[in-house]
């Protein structure tokens, strides 16, 4: 009996290990279509429907991705528009893709977008469009609802974040 009890607690010892595995990644939440009560700015809205886990500024959001979450310059549904800040965007622009319509244009939903009764709103399936040279997305025109049309100024973009985690290589 003893020898049974013997052999079962080495088994059980081999078993064991110091070293716990790293924890799986988070899979992002659902793409939503968030709710807020009060006036709310881009970047809570774009987490809160993309499930995209990053804080700081719009701006920020490009670098804060890498070696976090997949980045490019093809749009897909659920991925963050990070549109570069400038003088005009002084905390830059993040916009959810709701729908990818063709290679140069999309339907994204965006909050704070605007001056006027759009600041602190919600704008839901608004078209932007590449305008870039290349069809690579560094350039931009955004919808304008105030004239219901595409705004004149074109904004420079950074990509594309996507939802995709990435895991480092061990």
């Amino acid at each position: 009996m003893r020898a049974v009890l013997a052999i079962l607690l080495l088994a059980l010892a081999g078993c064991g290990t110091s070293r716990l595995p790293p924890p799986a990644p988070e899979a992002p939440a659902p793409i939503t279509r968030p709710h807020f009560a009060g006036p709310v700015s881009c970047v809570p809205y774009a987490r809160a429907a993309s499930g995209i886990r990053l804080a700081g500024d719009a701006w920020q959001w490009w670098d804060a991705a890498e070696g976090r979450y997949a980045r490019g310059s093809t749009p897909r549904p659920g991925s963050v528009l990070v549109i570069a800040r400038t003088a005009r965007l002084a905390q830059g622009h993040l916009s959810v893709v709701r729908q990818v319509v063709n290679s140069r244009e999309v339907l994204v939903d965006h909050a704070n977008w605007g001056s006027g009764a759009a600041r602190g709103r919600v704008a839901l399936d608004q078209r932007v469009v590449d305008v870039s040279p290349r069809n690579d997305w560094t350039m931009v025109r955004v919808w304008h609802p105030p004239t219901d049309q595409l705004g004149v100024t074109p904004f420079a973009a950074r990509g594309f974040i996507h939802r995709d985690i990435q895991v480092a290589s061990r």
